[in-house]
């Protein structure tokens, strides 16, 4: 794929120092962005039909690969580059759907804390695509500046909270949320916002009858090792350069329904 960093030495500065950016303008052309569209509207739909809540369309890439079309595209990898510098890999994904009438909240939380032992060193970035328009009527996300660089570095204390009326089960603890400095992340549809691992970040129940949905896409730089123990659930699949970490890098032209199973069941090979 073709080398093209996209963002500004602005841009980056402002990442490396906030733990976060805004990118506020098309990611995707306008013609790539509507088959985005067309795909998820018809993965919404067979996965309501489940009987499933659109909160957790989680790792759809295990099982539709077709999804491979987007996550590597020029556009969105040009992102990343800008970044991990030419060697990163793709981790995970997910399309994070609250519904316009009762759509959960997300807690306040560490994209790393989940990843904790699992990735090493803990350096992983998400890109939020935004498709609908994400505004605090309908629940935005809210990150909170420079936690990235602060505190407990991506491994807060958490504690349980209300499964029917939240995404996780587990949030930050109250003392260490730091809520109150948060920012509201505003996105037009195919904007995205970029965010550290590391950050606290969270967003409010949607009651607005405005559906927000949006697709998280996470990488982490080409030295970052997937802990082998963890293989039958997480897999890290080739996005540019070189693997400088020995990792067994998954297949983006294939589908992986053991994984989806595994992360189902909780059940990991040791």
């Amino acid at each position: 794929m073709t080398s093209s960093p996209r963002l500004t030495p602005e841009q980056v500065k402002h990442f490396r120092e906030e733990g976060y950016l805004i990118f506020d303008q098309p990611v995707l052309s306008q013609d790539k962005f509507n088959s985005l569209i067309r795909l998820f509207e018809h993965l919404l739909d067979a996965h309501e039909k489940e009987g499933k809540r659109p909160e957790a369309m989680d790792k759809p890439h295990f099982i539709h690969p077709e999804l491979f079309e987007w996550i590597l595209d020029d556009a969105v990898l040009g992102l990343v580059e800008s970044l991990y510098g030419p060697d990163f890999h793709f981790f995970v994904s997910h399309f994070i759907c609250k519904p316009g009438v009762d759509g959960r909240r997300v807690p306040w939380h560490e994209d790393s804390a989940y990843w904790k032992g699992i990735l090493e060193p803990m350096e992983a970035l998400t890109i939020w695509l935004a498709i609908d328009e994400s505004t605090e009527e309908n629940g935005c996300m809210k990150l909170v500046p420079r936690s990235h660089l602060t505190g407990r570095k991506g491994f807060s204390d958490y504690e349980g909270v209300d499964t029917e009326t939240s995404v996780f089960p587990t949030e930050i603890e109250t003392q260490q949320q730091r809520s109150d400095r948060a920012v509201p992340i505003t996105l037009k549809p195919n904007q995205c916002s970029i965010h550290d691992a590391r950050m606290i970040h969270g967003s409010e129940p949607n009651i607005s009858g405005k559906r927000r949905c949006g697709y998280t896409m996470r990488f982490v730089p080409g030295h970052v090792r997937l802990q082998p123990e963890w293989e039958s659930q997480l897999r890290l699949y080739p996005a540019r350069g070189t693997d400088k970490a020995g990792n067994n890098l998954a297949d983006p032209t294939r589908a992986y329904p053991e994984l989806t199973e595994a992360n189902r069941t909780g059940k990991k090979v040791h």
